[in-house]
């Protein structure tokens, strides 16, 4: 018989006369062979004798030897069953491990990215919030900043036509002029004469403005009060002087915006313009610089193809202003040009409901047949001869 082992011990230290057998902790790989020898080890404690002493049980040897048989074979053939499927799983589990801990390591970091951008959008918000006020803040003093702009532009425009205006006035005085002239700012008041006349007229777009051209505006009453003070200082001998020979800026200003002004639009500047320039051309030197401008004729056939009889009859008496000097100096281009309008000039004199305009025009085909008259024959001819005109 072998030595007594208790059955409250089961899978502890198991004792017999020539071997002992100790069964420590269990793994997963014989959980099974385990339950197996625990089950043997139960039935054998049943068929032995219980020792009331010290609570032991007396086992046959051969059972043991049996059981510590059994459990060899199973030691040695169970992994080669059980081990392949098994680390198989393991190596899986692991890799599932691993793969756990590091979705478990990025889902953080997303995570803190996600808190981090949420802070950053916040500020964003935050910020962009700001600056969205600020705007509208921003906005509302643009709005006041034109409000006031367009005010002051208003007043400006109000005073200086005002002032102008009374210029305009004063100046048709011919003591008024020399003291204008002897103060020395003239030169100054004619630039900025030049520059704001220039600006107006580049800034009408034709039929629109002509809609508009019959209002009383401040502006527009500015800019003809300008041109006004201009022709009043070309109507006294030392202003017409003065601006033959220190103001050719502004006469080729004037011509210059002759043309760009389309027929029909703003004819009270026009007439101004118009009239400076005639005063201008009294003056010896004023008269020889503004035949001398290209595109003369041109823009006297333009002038003259005006619905305004006003404007034709002062591009008119431009006209004979110029072949006047035409007489004076000697025989020149003109009679010959082919820009010289004597179709409309004939129109207008035999046409025209205007009466000073078809006195006029009628005088100028008079002075041109005189002209030619006395070109081609200095010292006279038959009334058969002559050219008529």
């Amino acid at each position: 018989m072998s030595r007594l082992c208790s059955p409250k011990r089961l899978g502890m230290p198991i004792t017999s006369g020539k071997c002992t057998k100790l069964i420590s902790k269990q793994t997963s790989e014989e959980f099974k062979m385990t339950q197996f020898i625990d089950t043997k080890m139960w039935a054998l404690c049943k068929k032995g004798k219980v020792d009331s002493r010290d609570g032991l049980v007396q086992i046959r040897k051969r059972d043991l030897e049996r059981l510590t048989t059994e459990v060899m074979q199973l030691r040695e053939f169970l992994p080669k069953v059980v081990n392949g499927d098994l680390i198989e799983m393991l190596q899986k589990a692991r890799a599932a491990e691993t793969m756990k801990e590091r979705l478990g390591q990025e889902q953080e970091q997303l995570r803190q990215e996600c808190l981090h951008l949420r802070s950053r959008l916040d500020a964003a918000q935050s910020e962009c919030q700001k600056e969205r006020e600020e705007k509208l803040v921003l906005r509302e003093q643009l709005w006041e900043s034109r409000e006031q702009l367009q005010q002051q532009a208003e007043f400006c425009t109000g005073l200086g036509a005002a002032s102008c205006t009374l210029l305009w006035s004063t100046s048709s005085k011919e003591e008024a002029v020399k003291d204008i002239l002897a103060d020395g700012k003239l030169q100054s008041f004619l630039s900025v004469a030049g520059q704001t006349l220039e600006s107006f007229v580049k800034s009408l777009d034709g039929e629109a403005k002509a809609e508009q051209q019959d209002s009383n505006s401040h502006e527009q009453q500015f800019v003809l009060a300008l041109a006004g003070v201009v022709t009043n200082v070309a109507a006294v001998t030392c202003g017409r002087d003065y601006l033959s020979s220190s103001a050719h800026v502004l006469l080729e200003t004037l011509m210059q915006l002759l043309e760009l002004l389309k027929p029909g639009v703003f004819p009270k500047l026009k007439v101004l313009m118009l009239m400076a320039l005639y005063n201008v051309s009294i003056s010896v030197k004023g008269l020889k610089y503004i035949r001398e401008f290209p595109g003369l004729l041109s823009l006297i056939w333009t002038l003259l193809e005006d619905g305004d009889s006003e404007v034709c009859l002062h591009a008119l008496r431009l006209l004979q202003s110029v072949l006047l000097e035409e007489a004076l100096v000697g025989p020149g281009l003109l009679l010959d040009d082919p820009l010289l309008p004597l179709e409309r000039i004939r129109t207008l004199a035999t046409s025209s409901r205007h009466p000073a305009l078809r006195q006029t025009a009628q005088e100028t085909l008079d002075d041109l047949g005189s002209l030619r008259t006395s070109f081609l024959d200095p010292h006279g001819t038959s009334s058969s001869d002559q050219v008529h005109v």
